[in-house]
C-alpha cells in the first residue's frame, strides 16, 4: 500500500496543561504518597523495591530481588550499563560491578577502554525535611557536620532566591521587618520536581498538623503569593501569636513554587501538649518548625532521636503541580476509492499458484490471482457480488526517511469499502 503524505492542515500541535494532585502523609517516620499502601511482592518486601512515600522512575525492577539477596535466582535487578570508549560517556554515579554492590564515583578513571560501566535501578524520589537550628552558625562550605553543615548549605543556596521573591511578599526576604532568617530556626521541606512538573500551582498548597488524630492547625497559600497562612487552630486556643490568639491569620512560612521548597519559621505553639519531635529527643509543644518530622530526616523513636510521644504527631502535605505536555494531533484520511487493498495473505483466495513461469533466468508472478470475496450474502449457499473491501486495524506513521516511528492500533477493525470515506484522528504525546 503506498504511503500518503500529511497535508499542513492535517497536523496540529497543542500544549496540554494539567494539575495533578500530590499528597504526602507522614506518621511515625513513614511517609505515604497519595494514600498508596505498602505492598509486598512474592520476592521483595516492597513490590516496587522503593520505601513507602517514594515513587520509582519508570517502575523498573517490579518484585525483583536485589543483587545481594538474589541468591543466583533469575529475577535479580536489571541495571543500566555502557562500555567505556573514547567518547568519555559515563553515569553520574556508577556501581562497582554488575552485582550492584557498592558505589564508586571514580570508576571511570579506574576502568580500561572496552570495559563495562554499570549503573543501578530503581531510581526513586520522595520529599525530605531539613531541620536547621542555626542557619548562620557554621561555615556553609564545610560538609563535615550533617546538622550544621550540609543542611546549612541548602539554606545558603536559597538565600538569593528568597530575596528575589521578596517582590511578591516581605516574608520571603532573608532580612525584613518580620525577622532575620539567618537567626531563626528553619524547617525546610524539599519536594522533587517529579511530583509537580513545571511548578506548584498557586493556591493549592495545604499543610495540616495533627495531634492524636485531631487537627491542631492548617496552613494554606490563600493569597497565592507564597505566604503560608494559618487558617485554623486548636479550638482550645493555646497559642498566643498575633493577630489572633490561636495563630489563625499568621504567616508561618513561605513556599518557592518553581523550586519545590517550603520554608517554615512559625514557632508559636499550636497547643500546650508536650511531644518529642526534635532530633535530640527533647520535648516541645507542636509548632510549625516541627512540621513533617520523620519525613526522611532521620528523626524516629527507633534511633532514639525522638521522644516516646512521637507517634502522637502526624502531618499531611498536599498540593497540585503543573505539567505541560506537547500533544501532536494528526488526521489520516482514507478517501473514497483509496486504501482498499491489503498485503495480508488472506486477502487473496487460497490455493492459487503464486507464479506462472520460473526458471534460472525468469520469475513471473501469476497476474491472474483472484481476491477473496469477503462480501456476505443475505441468502444461504450464495455468494454476493464481488466488492473490494478491507478491515483497517492499524495506522502506521512514518518519518521523512520512510522509517516507521509509530503504530496506532484500533480497538475494533473498521470495514472500509470503496465508496467509504474515513478520517482517523490520531493523538501522540511528544
Amino acid at each position: 500500500m503506498p504511503l500518503k503524505k500529511f497535508n499542513p492542515n492535517d497536523i496540529l500541535l497543542n500544549t496540554l496543561k494539567a494539575h495533578p494532585k500530590s499528597e504526602f502523609f507522614i506518621f511515625d517516620s513513614t511517609t505515604y504518597y497519595n494514600n498508596r499502601p505498602e505492598l509486598s511482592g512474592a520476592f521483595s518486601a516492597q513490590v516496587l523495591n522503593v520505601p513507602p512515600g517514594y515513587i520509582s522512575l519508570y517502575e523498573y525492577n517490579v518484585d525483583r530481588l536485589s543483587a545481594s539477596a538474589g541468591g543466583g535466582k533469575a529475577n535479580n535487578f536489571i541495571y543500566p550499563f555502557i562500555e567505556k570508549d573514547s567518547a568519555r560517556g559515563s553515569f553520574k554515579t556508577t556501581a562497582a560491578s554488575s552485582s550492584g554492590g557498592g558505589w564508586d564515583s571514580n570508576e571511570w578513571q579506574t576502568t580500561g577502554v572496552g570495559e563495562t560501566l554499570y549503573g543501578a535501578y530503581p531510581l526513586s524520589a520522595s520529599i525530605t525535611r531539613y531541620y536547621v537550628t542555626t542557619p548562620s552558625g557554621s561555615d556553609p562550605s564545610y560538609p563535615g557536620d550533617v546538622q550544621h553543615g550540609q543542611f546549612d548549605q541548602k539554606y545558603y543556596a536559597l538565600k538569593n532566591r528568597l530575596n528575589f521573591y521578596g517582590a511578591m511578599s516581605e516574608h520571603y526576604k532573608v532580612t525584613s521587618s518580620y525577622g532575620n532568617k539567618d537567626e531563626q530556626v528553619l524547617n525546610i521541606i524539599s519536594i522533587p520536581s517529579i511530583f509537580y512538573g513545571k511548578t506548584i500551582q498557586t493556591g493549592s498548597v495545604s499543610l495540616k498538623w495533627y495531634y492524636t488524630g485531631s487537627l491542631a492547625g492548617e496552613l494554606k497559600d490563600l493569597h497565592q503569593n507564597g505566604e503560608l497562612i494559618q487558617v485554623s487552630g486548636d479550638s482550645q486556643g493555646f497559642a498566643s501569636h498575633a493577630p489572633n490568639s490561636d495563630g489563625t491569620g499568621s504567616v508561618a512560612g513561605v513556599i518557592l513554587y518553581n523550586e519545590g521548597i517550603i520554608i517554615l519559621t512559625g514557632s508559636w505553639a499550636l497547643n500546650n501538649n508536650a511531644i518529642g519531635l526534635e532530633s535530640d529527643g527533647s520535648t516541645s509543644t507542636p509548632k510549625w518548625i516541627y512540621f513533617g518530622a520523620g519525613a526522611n530526616d532521620g528523626v524516629n523513636v527507633t534511633a532514639g532521636s525522638a521522644g516516646s510521644s512521637f507517634s502522637s504527631a502526624s502531618f499531611d502535605l498536599s498540593f497540585r503541580g503543573t505539567t505541560e505536555t506537547e500533544v501532536l494531533t494528526l488526521f489520516a484520511h482514507a478517501k473514497r476509492g483509496e486504501v482498499n487493498y491489503s498485503n495480508n495473505p488472506t486477502f487473496l483466495s487460497y490455493d492459487q499458484p503464486l507464479f506462472t513461469l520460473t526458471s534460472s533466468a525468469v520469475y513471473e508472478e501469476n497476474a491472474e490471482r483472484k481476491i477473496f470475496n469477503t462480501v456476505s450474502s443475505s441468502f444461504p449457499n450464495h455468494s454476493a457480488s464481488f466488492e473490494k473491501q478491507v478491515y483497517i486495524s492499524q495506522v502506521g506513521i512514518y518519518d521523512e526517511h520512510k522509517n516507521l516511528i509509530a503504530v496506532v492500533g484500533i480497538s475494533d477493525p473498521i470495514l472500509k469499502k470503496e465508496r467509504d470515506d474515513y478520517t482517523f484522528k490520531i493523538r501522540l504525546d511528544v
